[in-house]
């Protein structure tokens, strides 16, 4: 942290890391609140909606008002039920290119969501401070080394092709991020750069969802942040019946356990009223830790 310091990037060209934003955030220890922003037409709960660029750029722009902490960006839909569709990385710089340069400017830390290398490259040059992949460092080569080569913070996603309810996945989950830790430390990642996301939905029965997120402290075993992302997933249908816009309750309640089991960042769709939960759960903890 600190100075920013000079690297050469995988096209040979010198250039200028940012401080690390993401570890200031992280230093003054409470929860910190990642806002969603999909400019896809495929995204399973807000699919389309915020696929115009300037519709998009405005609703970076409420979730930094509301109290967002970072901003998270995706131009390829990872839909962790099935049915994405695949997204040229012409196709998915393009979705991007109004947007996220745009929203860099109101700023916060703005996270790429992307699995391809070249994408991450191009927002990283735009200003995006944060690489977030769903795949963690295991799908493309070269993502290990452009994180490594950038020197920015990596979120590390446990994900399955499909889910198989047969196998224990709190261990499948340590074994995933254990192989990620060895790519990422092969490739030269400087460890305190990693934070780590069980990947709720993606790969999992819905049983297993909540399994996750009931064990998170199993993962602290690894000493990094954890990051939970469990906003308007389908396991809360499963518990109570309902759309994806209609889950509101169900990922303010998980992500407040999430808080409570160890998780330093949540990744919600409804900046809103997640921070005023998480807020009024801090309020209420310091009053029962300090009593009057």
């Amino acid at each position: 942290m600190g100075l920013a310091h000079t690297f050469i990037n995988p096209a040979g060209t010198a250039q200028k890391a940012a401080p690390d934003r993401l570890a200031a955030l992280l230093a003054l220890g409470g929860p910190l609140v990642m806002g969603i922003l999909n400019v896809t037409p495929d995204s399973f709960s807000d699919g389309g909606q915020f696929i115009d660029p300037a519709t998009a750029i405005a609703h970076a722009g409420e979730m930094a008002e509301q109290g967002a902490d970072i901003l998270d960006i995706g131009a390829e839909s990872t839909r962790p039920y099935g049915g994405a569709q695949p997204v040229s990385a012409d196709d998915e710089l393009a979705r991007l290119a109004a947007v996220l340069p745009a929203a860099v400017n109101f700023g916060l830390p703005v996270s790429i969501d992307t699995i391809k290398a070249n994408v991450a490259a191009w927002a990283l040059d735009q200003g995006a401070a944060i690489v977030n992949d769903v795949w963690g460092l295991q799908r493309d080569p070269d993502m290990a080394k452009l994180v490594a080569a950038r020197g920015v913070p990596v979120i590390v996603m446990h994900n399955r092709e499909s889910a198989d309810e047969t196998i224990d996945i709190v261990a499948d989950v340590v074994a995933f991020f254990t192989r990620s830790l060895e790519i990422a430390g092969g490739a030269g990642i400087a460890r305190e750069k990693i934070i780590l996301d069980p990947g709720i939905g993606f790969g999992k029965t819905p049983e297993q969802s909540i399994l996750c997120i009931a064990r998170l402290s199993k993962f602290r075993r690894f000493g990094l942040p954890l990051l939970v992302g469990a906003s308007r997933k389908r396991f809360i249908n499963s518990v109570t019946p309902s759309s994806p816009d209609d889950r509101i309750g169900g990922s303010i309640a998980s992500h407040l356990l999430a808080v409570e089991n160890g998780a330093t960042i949540v990744r919600v769709h409804d900046v809103k009223e997640t921070v005023q939960a998480l807020r009024v759960a801090a309020a209420i903890g310091g009053a029962k830790e300090n009593p009057k």
